[in-house]
C-alpha cells in the first residue's frame, strides 16, 4: 500500500447563509473555486488529476447532478477529469478526503482532488420541505426518529448526556473569543483565497432585492462582543430545552478542497506536504443521536 499525503489546501471563507456574501452563488462555483486555487498551490497541472471528490449534504438544486463534476468544470479543469459527490451528510467532506487517499493508496491514482461545499442559501428551505412532504413509512417504522431534524436532536443528546444550558452557552462564548482572536492574528489569512460573488441584499422595509458585488476575505458570522451573560439572555429555541441561536453553529455557505498525492510522487518534485492520511473508520448512529458520533479503532468494512 503507497502512503497518501495531503500537499495543498485552500477554502472560501464561510459566508454566512442567507444574508452572507455566498447567499447568491451557484455551487460548481462555490466549489469550483476553491478547487482551482488548491491545484494551482499544489503545482500540479490539470491534466494530471484522475478524479474529484467532493462532499455535500444538500445534494439538490444547484448542488445537484454530481456536483463535484460540475465543480471540476467550473474550476477549469480538463474535460477529462471525473468526478464524484459524497452524501455521508455531516462527514461528507471527511469522507470524500478519505475516499480520495484511498485512491491513491490503493487504487494506483497519483493526483486526486478532494473537499467539501455547501450552499445553504441556496438549497437549504426547498430541501428540506421535499423531505418533509415524501418521508418513507417503511424507514419510520424501523427507525422512528429517522427524519428528526438536527434542531431535536441536538436536545436529544443534551438531555441523554445532560448537558446543561450553562455549559453550552460558556463554551460558544469562548468559541467566539478564540475566533476573534484568531482573525486579529491572521491564523486564517493563509488557508482562506478570497472570492468574488454577488450578494442579494433584501430591503428590510420593502422587501425589494437588490444585488451587488462583494469580496469574501474572512469568515463572516464572529460576534466577539458575545458573553456568557449575553448568551444567557437568549430564549430556548423550543420551549423548555437548551439550544439558543447564540450556542448553536450558525448556518453557513462555503467550500474546501485539497490536493492528494502519492508521497513518493510528492517527494520526488519537492512538494511540501501538510499531512498523510490514515485509516477512516466509521460508524453509524441512530439519527436522534447524530450529535454523539463516536470514533472506532478498526478499519471500516
Amino acid at each position: 500500500m503507497r502512503d497518501a499525503v495531503i500537499v495543498s489546501t485552500a477554502r472560501t471563507g464561510i459566508g454566512r447563509a442567507f444574508r452572507g456574501s455566498l447567499n447568491n452563488i451557484k455551487s460548481p462555483t462555490l466549489a469550483g473555486h476553491a478547487i482551482a486555487h488548491a491545484v494551482e498551490r499544489a503545482g500540479v497541472s490539470g491534466a494530471e488529476i484522475e478524479d474529484v471528490v467532493l462532499g455535500t449534504t444538500l445534494t439538490a438544486g444547484t448542488a445537484g447532478m454530481n456536483v463535484a463534476r460540475y465543480a471540476a468544470i467550473a474550476a477549469g479543469l480538463p474535460m477529462t477529469v471525473a468526478g464524484q459527490t459524497v452524501d455521508r451528510q455531516c462527514a461528507s467532506g471527511l469522507m470524500a478526503i478519505a475516499i480520495a487517499a484511498k485512491q491513491v493508496a490503493m487504487d494506483g491514482m497519483d493526483v486526486v482532488v478532494a473537499g467539501g461545499q455547501e450552499n445553504i442559501s441556496a438549497v437549504q428551505n426547498d430541501y428540506a420541505k421535499w423531505i418533509g412532504e415524501t418521508v418513507d413509512p417503511a424507514v419510520i417504522a424501523r427507525a422512528e426518529a429517522a427524519y428528526m431534524p438536527m434542531l431535536m436532536t441536538a436536545e436529544f443528546v443534551s438531555n441523554k448526556y445532560k448537558i446543561s444550558r450553562d455549559v453550552q452557552d460558556a463554551y460558544s462564548a469562548e468559541s467566539q473569543r478564540r475566533t476573534a482572536a484568531a482573525q486579529k492574528a491572521g491564523l486564517f489569512d493563509q488557508e482562506i483565497v478570497p472570492i468574488t460573488a454577488t450578494m442579494a441584499v433584501v430591503d428590510r422595509q420593502t422587501g425589494d432585492v437588490t444585488l451587488k458585488e462583494i469580496t469574501l476575505l474572512r469568515d463572516e458570522g464572529n460576534r466577539p462582543e458575545t458573553t456568557f451573560e449575553s448568551l444567557a439572555q437568549l430564549k430556548p429555541v423550543v420551549d423548555g430545552g437548551v439550544v439558543t441561536a447564540g450556542n448553536a453553529s450558525q448556518l453557513s455557505d462555503g467550500a474546501s478542497a485539497c490536493v492528494i498525492m502519492d508521497a513518493k510522487l510528492a517527494e520526488r518534485r519537492g512538494s511540501r506536504h501538510w499531512a498523510s492520511t490514515a485509516e477512516s473508520p466509521s460508524q453509524d448512529v441512530r439519527r436522534k443521536r447524530w450529535a454523539s458520533g463516536r470514533c472506532s479503532q478498526s478499519p471500516s468494512s
